[in-house]
């Protein structure tokens, strides 16, 4: 008999085809370098992702901001959105850089930077319009915006490199698995971020007031949530600073909104003067009414923060505009395109008019015209009569949408668009713009539009004309005297506009409407004649829209 050894004792699990459990890492105590314990281990991941998810959001809304405060108060959209954009993303690297440096306390780092970027974010409307309105207006903006926009930007790049040290803390895992979370969060956080400020924050809460709720949802989500699952990681008396500094951001952020009335108002008054009677925000721009009866000085509209609308002296420009359009033809039919309601007065002084599509892209500037006693006699109340049907859209949209209804077409167009500021209202200037107008004429149709001072813009409006096979005449309106209105700075030189057809058109004034204030057939013949003598041999080429 063979003595063999006892067998080692059975062990559950290892007899038989039985695998061995997997054994659990034993969870160390929170020392500051590992993760937190108790129920703050499990919730510890899933809230971090969520931190990152909401500053995420918050980020691209602060950006969003950026780019529309640019937008409205320095114009040129193009250029705002492409310095807004690229300073950011520089700065995103650098503050990425930075953050290196607080990777040792990275809890403690990230309720920093959420603090200051809740701080900056918020604030970052109302201290732009300030500088647009006390400081030296464009120049001021712009070097606010562009620093603005990079103290965000260093502040956002930060954020990522110290959410992905937290995540690794909590729990190591291979970093790709880990950056694909990280990134997910983030991603997803950006787009809720990006519907919410068209949809939500803009049209409900306005710039300055959602920019600063944005900055709250920063501080609480970023900032407090790191605290309570890393407190350990301050000593006790950081720890109370931390918190502190949380709520006083919170506070600063609670009283701006609480003044962010009276702040507007007084900045609107330093830029408009304190004849300032109303301030409504339009679909792209602020509009503003200042001056009229009982506010003492003539009627002023701004719109974006420029002069749009000079009481005394508009009717300058509206009947040079209208007039020589409606005459010599047929003008039954008659689209309007813009124009705030003085360009419809006009054309609902002829008696041969009898139906007037308007077509204006900002319901705010229709309701505000209406209910303004001043602004409504200032048109003659023209969208009262029974004529006149507004449709509130995108012009270049809205010819789009009639050719292919196949809507009957206009004996008269009048674009009483704004000219080209930069990059904004090329659109209305383009040869595909005028192509769609052209194609709703009725034969014998005329199209007239604002060209703006005698410029390269001028020709250029009239090359696109020329190109859509239209003829062409341009002519300005009659010298006036001094600007009326305190804003209309110096004396601008007269402007000029285009009157086109498919056939010559010839300058006159019609017979079916009281003679106008201001304009002659005489003199809308010599100033034509004036303006071919300045035009180029060779007309630039046309604006288009891929141009």
């Amino acid at each position: 008999m063979i003595n063999r050894p006892a067998d080692p004792p059975a062990r559950p699990g290892l007899d038989g085809r039985a695998e061995a459990p997997r054994v659990r890492p034993v969870a160390r105590p929170w020392t500051g370098g590992a993760a937190p314990p108790g129920v703050r281990r499990r919730l510890a991941r899933p809230l971090v992702l969520l931190a990152a998810f909401v500053c995420a959001a918050c980020g691209l809304v602060y950006e969003l901001e950026l780019v529309a405060v640019g937008q409205a108060l320095l114009g040129d959209s193009v250029t705002q959105t492409s310095l807004v954009l690229s300073v950011m993303v520089f700065a995103m690297g650098v503050g990425s850089l930075l953050a290196k440096r607080l990777t040792r306390r990275p809890a403690t780092s990230f309720a920093l930077v959420e603090c200051g970027l809740a701080l900056t974010g918020g604030l970052s409307v109302l201290l732009l319009y300030s500088c647009w309105a006390w400081l030296d207006g464009h120049r001021a903006a712009a070097a606010g915006l562009t620093a603005t926009t990079f103290l965000i930007g260093v502040l956002i790049g930060a954020e990522i490199p110290l959410l992905m040290t937290l995540v690794q803390r909590i729990r190591r895992e291979h970093a790709g698995r880990a950056v694909a979370d990280l990134f997910a969060a983030d991603y997803v956080g950006a787009l809720i971020g990006g519907l919410a400020f068209p949809f939500l924050l803009l049209p409900v809460l306005g710039p300055a007031v959602g920019a600063l709720a944005t900055g709250a949802v920063n501080a609480v989500a970023g900032a407090a949530v790191v605290l309570w699952l890393f407190r350990e990681e301050p000593p006790p008396r950081a720890r109370l600073l931390l918190w502190a500094g949380c709520g006083l951001v919170l506070a600063v952020l609670a009283c701006a909104a609480a003044f962010t009335g009276a702040i507007e108002r007084a900045a609107r008054q330093a830029l408009y003067g304190a004849q300032v009677r109303l301030a409504v925000p339009g679909r792209d721009q602020e509009i503003v009414l200042a001056g009229g009866p009982g506010a003492g000085g003539p009627l002023e509209l701004f719109v974006g923060g420029r002069l749009a609308v000079c009481g005394p002296d508009e009717y300058r420009e509206s009947e040079a505009l209208v007039h020589p359009a409606l005459a010599g033809a047929p003008n039954g039919r008659v689209l309007v395109l813009g124009g705030g309601g003085a360009a419809l007065r006009e054309v609902l002084r002829h008696s041969a008019v009898r139906e007037v599509v308007v077509v204006e892209p900002d319901a705010a500037l229709t309701a505000l015209v209406r209910r303004d006693p001043a602004l409504a006699a200032l048109t003659g109340h023209a969208y009262d009569d029974p004529r006149v049907r507004v449709e509130h859209a995108d012009p270049m949209s809205w010819l789009r949408r009639a050719r292919r209804a196949g809507r009957p077409p206009f004996d008269v167009i009048v674009s009483d668009l704004p000219v080209p500021h930069g990059d904004d209202g090329r659109a209305a200037h383009s040869q595909e713009f005028f192509g769609l107008a052209a194609g709703r004429l009725a034969p014998g149709g005329r199209l007239a539009l604002r060209g703006g001072p005698v410029s390269r813009g001028l020709w250029t409006a009239e090359a696109g004309l020329r190109a859509d096979g239209l003829r062409t005449v341009a002519y300005q309106a009659p010298p006036g005297a001094p600007p009326a209105c305190p804003h209309s700075g110096p004396p601008a030189p007269r402007p000029a506009f285009l009157l086109a057809a498919r056939t010559q058109p010839v300058l006159s004034l019609g017979r079916d409407a009281p003679p106008p204030r201001a304009l002659t057939a005489d003199g809308l013949r010599k100033s034509a004649a004036g303006l071919a003598g300045r035009r180029p041999a060779r007309l630039p080429a046309p604006y288009r829209l891929l141009d």
